[in-house]
């Protein structure tokens, strides 16, 4: 490696409003891993969160960490165990590795397990990053015909699969996703390819529906000031009956009371936005219709979906990717995520290749 790579610059938060551009060592991946050459890294909501506040609930900044799980590379080493990549190989990163063979591994949620390592979430870091190294077993080759910044996707479209899957979202289905932000927009891009027959999604922004309506939602409700039992009329009255699926993705409390009364009865209504510990809901209107309240809480074995609906053109992710920054503007980047400018904000971390 020449000594101009050997640089590895990285988006290291320190503490709360405290964010650096460093450069730290190249690392040498471990016999199971492989070290990879950053291409694309999106900016998540839980980046600007740790860089703001210097924690998300119990998980709390204590030492520097370098930032960023949404990303995608190319193999420029294996490790010495490694057999199912090699140098060259374009791959997207699946964030979160287990750490032992617990329980949850056995039984497939894999994320629900308490030791699992996670990119960007304290302590481990992330790979925001010239160079990072990352278990062979949750890097997934990318087709030819999937970019980096797809492959980058993937991390978010993922939160989006596994809500639809929890939802149990099916042909015919009759969807309401509260919030149009990335997560909303990509739970909206599953949904429909899912076989949803109407969904419809609110947000307090008029852009991000517009976005909405481009992606393919079937009608759009812009909140004002409405109680979230009126914001649940305009609901039923947009979609011509109440949802029988409801996908909350903001956390906001009121939005949460507005999913609940908008879902039908016998329905079903996913958590996915993280808001406060503790919000105050019409749990007994809910348990009265047969409201099945459901949480996720990231993702598990969604890749190959993922990879799947990308490259069949099932699933068309690009537009989400409204700003792009090279690693030395990172900061300007971050600034640009925290004032919600635009949809999703790429990183772009191989100064030699600025494609997508």
């Amino acid at each position: 490696m020449a000594a101009a790579e050997q640089m590895n610059l990285s988006v290291v938060v320190h503490k709360a409003g405290d964010l650096r551009l460093e450069n730290r060592p190249v690392p040498e991946p471990g016999p199971n891993e492989v070290l990879l050459k950053m291409h694309s890294v999106g900016i998540c909501g839980s980046d600007v969160h740790y860089w703001q506040h210097g924690r998300i609930g119990d998980f709390v900044v204590n030492n520097p960490m370098v930032l960023g799980h949404e990303a995608s590379g190319t193999v420029v080493q294996v490790g010495s165990s490694v057999t199912t990549l090699k140098k060259g190989d374009r791959v997207a990163i699946e964030p979160g590795v287990p750490r032992e063979t617990d329980e949850f591994c056995k039984t497939g949620r894999y994320n629900l397990s308490p030791t699992i390592f996670f990119c960007a979430t304290p302590p481990d870091d992330g790979n925001l990053c010239r160079y990072y190294t990352h278990s062979a077993n949750f890097c997934y080759k990318l087709p030819d015909n999937v970019t980096f910044e797809e492959g980058a996707l993937i991390e978010p479209l993922s939160v989006g699969i596994h809500a639809c899957r929890r939802a149990g979202v099916t042909l015919g289905s009759k969807v309401f996703i509260c919030g149009a932000g990335p997560i909303g927009l990509v739970t909206l891009l599953v949904a429909k390819v899912m076989g949803a027959a109407q969904v419809v999604i609110s947000d307090l922004s008029a852009l991000r529906l517009e976005k909405a309506k481009e992606l393919g939602a079937d009608f759009t409700v812009e909140v004002k000031n409405e109680s979230p039992r009126e914001l649940a009329e305009r609901v039923k009255n947009a979609l011509g009956c109440m949802p029988e699926i409801t996908m909350e993705c903001s956390g906001a409390q009121t939005s949460i009371q507005a999913a609940l009364y908008a879902t039908r009865s016998g329905g079903t209504l996913v958590l996915i936005g993280m808001g406060p510990e503790m919000v105050t809901v019409p749990l007994v209107s809910a348990a009265a219709r047969e409201v099945d309240i459901k949480g996720i809480f990231r993702y598990c074995n969604t890749w190959p979906m993922a990879i799947a609906m990308l490259a069949s053109k099932k699933v068309n992710v690009q537009p989400l990717v409204t700003h792009r920054f090279p690693l030395e503007k990172a900061l300007e980047a971050f600034e640009t995520t925290r004032k919600c400018i635009g949809i999703k904000i790429m990183l772009k971390c191989d100064p030699s290749d600025q494609n997508p």
